[in-house]
């Protein structure tokens, strides 16, 4: 049967093989089609595939693939961009205005054209949907009622962006290479526009882009599949089309990789990765990413907002065993929330295991006998293993902790609330600049439920006015050396007394069949791109 069904996948038209690649289950194929790459990869923390919204880890590598943007981070030297759909910018003498000539006759996949409305177009919605991403273009003073004009069309091959100060230009141009700056095919989501919400309900799970691959089909929790756009105006994606699928368990993957009914496997635990390093049908990709894992303390607690608790949770987690286990060959021990390799990153990991030094502590803040408290807790791993573990070193100093499983939308919808006490999760940085993570890990400018901005701080309900003013304070110096130092003062504060426990820096690794040539993992989520990739 699995023989016959391989045949048919080979002799089946390009639409009818993408419908049986879809409704069948992994085990089902001895080998995938030569013109599909399918990477096995836990998707389920996807909510949106409208770029004014994609906030998650998935998500992002989605719209790196399918988005094109004014500018694109150079992978190869993270302190430069590279032209995207512009050919070339200019910054004015006083640092305010920024000018982008579009390169020419350039089109969506719709085959619409690409024009510098197109550009100003997507400015607008992102500002005036106010979505979670909206901060990274409205911190440059974009509001509603100024966009139109801060972010507008000279003519149809030149858009001029108007910031509000003199930042420098390399954390503008940064900041431009994020996924809420992708360009949204105006005229096709005009289409679609309902009650003025400029498309954004069909948007979630449709495409309106121009990258080198564009989305065809998003099953939550199940499957997402990519397509080549034959418009795309640089270098054609090398295969057909992409198919993520939604497989959780490691052993899962390496069992699917090692029979080839997969070409990547994403989530690969330490102990999998061992069991295929021997294998001459498997190779593997590693880079350091810009993402850091970490638990955090909703400061509503009155339990967790005492300095004396922060800090003994620190001394309850086991960083040692975390590292030679859970972690092993996909992270390092890193706990402040620059990640190495960026501007000002801070290479200090002062606390280690030591109950008897978070006892102290706790009887300090008046819990000599510990308390109760819940973790919410994405079910996958390492995220799962790490919470198992500080639920047992955090019980050693008379913690209980509850641990709340849910898949990665429900526990992100949970802790976006600030419903949670405990959160247990991962950032990654969204441009390569170090306000990116100071901006959320160190800045709250409004600590109300209804906040226009909500970082990670403000997640956590931590109010801290005299912090938020240093991180825009170093955001505002020119001078790389001096900025460099006030991002490593800022870390040190948050690392003493912030609600913030960073264990870790993600080294991503993923597994491929050896026939896969050209897989390549970027420094950012967004940065794992798909159209060099080919099969032999």
């Amino acid at each position: 049967m699995i023989d016959l069904l391989n045949k048919r996948v080979r002799l089946l038209t390009t639409s009818a093989a993408l419908a049986l690649l879809v409704t069948a289950t992994p085990q089902a194929f001895a080998a995938t089609p030569p013109d599909t790459l399918v990477l096995a990869w836990a998707i389920d923390d996807i909510i949106s595939l409208d770029p004014a919204e994609a906030f998650e880890i998935s998500a992002g590598e989605v719209m790196g693939n399918t988005y094109d943007r004014l500018v694109r981070l150079d992978i190869n030297d993270t302190s430069k961009v590279t032209p995207g759909v512009a050919d070339s910018w200019t910054v004015s003498d006083d640092g305010l205005t920024y000018t982008f000539k579009i390169k020419p006759d350039l089109t969506f996949a719709s085959g619409n054209p690409i024009t510098a409305e197109d550009v100003a177009y997507s400015f607008e919605r992102a500002v005036k949907l106010d979505l979670t991403p909206a901060f990274i273009l409205t911190q440059f003073g974009l509001t509603k009622e100024n966009v139109t004009e801060k972010a507008k069309a000279a003519d149809p091959s030149t858009f001029v962006f108007t910031v509000d100060k003199a930042y420098a230009p390399s954390f503008v141009l940064n900041c431009l290479t994020a996924n809420v700056a992708s360009i949204v095919d105006k005229t096709l989501l005009q289409e679609h526009v309902a009650n003025d919400d400029f498309g954004h309900e069909w948007l979630k799970t449709n495409y309106a882009g121009s990258g080198p691959f564009k989305m065809m089909q998003w099953r939550a929790n199940e499957v997402l599949v990519l397509e080549r756009n034959d418009n795309y105006y640089g270098d054609k994606a090398k295969l057909k089309r992409a198919i993520y699928r939604h497989m959780k368990e490691s052993s899962g993957q390496r069992l699917a990789l090692e029979a080839g009914d997969i070409d990547v496997a994403r989530n690969l635990e330490p102990g999998d990765l061992e069991a295929v390093a021997d294998n001459a049908d498997i190779g593997t990709e590693s880079a350091p990413k810009g993402t850091v894992y970490y638990f955090s303390l909703n400061q509503k607690n009155e339990n967790l907002a005492k300095p004396e608790v922060r800090e003994a949770l620190k001394y309850l987690v086991d960083y040692q065993g975390i590292g030679s286990t859970f972690i092993k060959g996909i992270g390092e021990i890193h706990q402040t929330f620059l990640p190495k390799g960026m501007l000002g990153s801070l290479d200090s990991n002062p606390y280690s295991l030591d109950v008897e030094k978070a006892k102290e502590l706790l009887a300090k803040a008046g819990l000599p006998d510990g308390f109760s408290v819940t973790m919410d807790v994405r079910n996958t791993q390492p995220v799962t293993g790490i919470a198992e573990s500080l639920q047992q070193t955090f019980g050693q100093a008379g913690v209980k902790l509850e641990l709340i499983p849910g898949d990665g939308k429900q526990t992100l919808t949970k802790y976006r609330a600030r419903n949670h006490d405990i959160y247990i999760g991962q950032w990654g940085t969204d441009y390569w600049d170090p306000h990116s993570n100071a901006d959320t890990f160190a800045a709250n400018p409004d600590n109300s439920d209804d906040a226009a901005a909500k970082p990670l701080a403000w997640r956590n309900a931590w109010d801290i006015p005299e912090l938020t003013q240093k991180t825009a304070a170093a955001l505002l110096e020119r001078d790389e050396a001096k900025r460099a130092g006030m991002y490593e003062e800022i870390q040190k504060e948050v690392l003493d007394r912030g609600p913030f426990a960073i264990i870790f820096q993600q080294t991503e690794v993923a597994a491929h069949r050896a026939n896969v040539e050209n897989y390549k993992l970027g420094p950012s989520f967004d940065t794992n791109l798909l159209a060099p990739v080919s099969k032999e």
